[in-house]
């Protein structure tokens, strides 16, 4: 793998903190940029959950220099994307477009950044927007299993918060507090400019600092609470749905833990995948669930590992059982050597392949930046990976799976079913 890993990565720091990084990619004749924001939503206030959010809709409705019609045609015009995210962590404003095209595309996105209006009339528009788009969610039960799920898992703390907010949040943001919040966290120290494709290093700094070397850093302290998982059980009737929905979950690692490689691994080994033990044995073998996966969702204090499983009522109760099964299984006996090494396997070719896209790449960039101040090359990645032992996969199962730390949600037509902490035992 060495020799193909010898990526051509350039940091550069402006004054005013903000944080440039590059990849030359030669081979390919696109270039993604993306500007990355720390915040999301688990930095919102209670009362105004959903603001981040909120606040991406709104730049892309005008700016000082161009109408919503105009950023958009302005990107499609020469064949680019223009794109952007909130997460619980970060807000992301992103585009991809022929090498040529960067210096127009960073000019519309970075209009977007600088020269927002927030006007009352798109404010109340936009309003109408995300209340649709809360009602669509609504409707999509293995989205809402998972928003229920995690309102209890992180309950009272912001992550637990829904990133789209509340109607009755949505309803409340006026254009001051798009402003307060705006100015607050929009400032070139809470930001990382990373890109990555056909391009020069200095050219890309070159052009960051023309829109941003003038700003000045904010001088906020930005203080966070860690939050406290809670182990509920969530039962939320729902008669119209013909599949009941389970959402089990424990505590797990913070994203930069030393031993999240391991967690990567366990996590692999138990639902990540079509040769996992969770879907050859629940769907496979047993035939009671077309969708049944694990997954990790680490941050930057804490973490939590989740099992997802569609099921008829009748089996719920057993899917249940056979979930707790394979818990202990792994607390109990070390994984194979053969099992191991598909999962080693499946862990790195996921991630290489992950990386073969210049916007993969431009967010490996950013997101490593942002959680480590470091990076961290495929090799160091797969060296880490090669020296997970399945003892250490046995202590890690040890200390997640936990009867009194399991959560559950199950959402869909009950029938009267009961799930009780007895249920829950591994």
């Amino acid at each position: 793998m060495s020799r193909r890993d010898t990526r051509n990565i350039r940091k550069e720091v402006l004054p005013n903190g903000l944080r440039i990084l590059t990849e030359v990619m030669p081979q390919v004749r696109s270039v993604s940029a993306g500007i990355w924001i720390n915040t999301g939503s688990r930095r919102e206030p209670p009362e105004q959950n959903g603001i981040c959010h909120f606040i991406e809709h709104m730049l892309f409705k005008g700016t000082t220099h161009r109408t919503a019609e105009q950023i958009a045609r302005s990107v499609d015009s020469i064949g680019g994307h223009l794109d952007a995210f909130t997460a619980k962590e970060c807000v992301c404003f992103n585009t991809k477009v022929l090498d040529e095209h960067l210096p127009v595309a960073f000019d519309v996105l970075s209009d977007l950044l600088l020269n927002p209006l927030f006007k009352e009339d798109d404010i109340v528009r936009e309003r109408g927007v995300v209340l649709e788009e809360l009602k669509m969610d609504e409707d999509n039960p293995d989205y809402l299993v998972h928003e229920i799920f995690t309102q209890n898992f992180w309950k009272d703390h912001p992550l637990g918060k829904p990133i789209l907010g509340t109607k009755e949040t949505v309803r409340r943001l006026d254009q001051k507090a798009l402003w307060d919040h705006f100015h607050r966290y929009y400032t070139p120290n809470q930001m990382v400019i990373s890109a990555a494709g056909n391009l020069e290093h200095q050219r890309v700094v070159d052009l960051v600092s023309r829109y941003y070397a003038g700003l000045g850093p904010s001088t906020d302290e930005l203080p966070e609470a860690a939050p406290q998982p809670h182990s509920r059980i969530t039962l939320r009737n729902k008669k119209d749905l013909e599949q009941v929905h389970l959402c089990l979950g424990v505590p797990s690692y913070p994203l930069p833990h030393e031993r999240r490689y391991g967690c990567y691994l366990l996590n692999t080994v138990l639902g990540g995948g079509m040769s996992s033990r969770l879907f050859q044995n629940i769907r496979e073998r047993q035939g009671l669930a077309y969708a049944v996966f694990s997954e990790l969702n680490p941050y930057r204090d804490t973490g939590c590992l989740s099992v997802y499983a569609g099921t008829s009522a009748e089996a719920a109760l057993k899917v249940v059982e056979l979930v707790m099964k394979e818990f202990r299984d792994l607390k109990a006996n070390p994984v194979p050597p053969e099992e191991l090494r598909r999962a080693k396997d499946h862990l790195k070719g996921s991630l290489m392949l992950s990386l073969e896209s210049t916007t993969a790449r431009m967010a490996n960039l950013a997101r490593q930046e942002m959680y480590f101040g470091k990076f961290f090359s495929l090799d160091e990645i797969a060296a880490r990976i090669e020296r997970v032992t399945p003892e250490e996969l046995v202590e890690i199962a040890s200390e997640f799976f936990r009867t009194n730390q399991v959560a559950v949600t199950a959402l869909g037509n009950l029938n009267g079913m009961k799930i009780g902490r007895e249920q829950l035992n591994c």
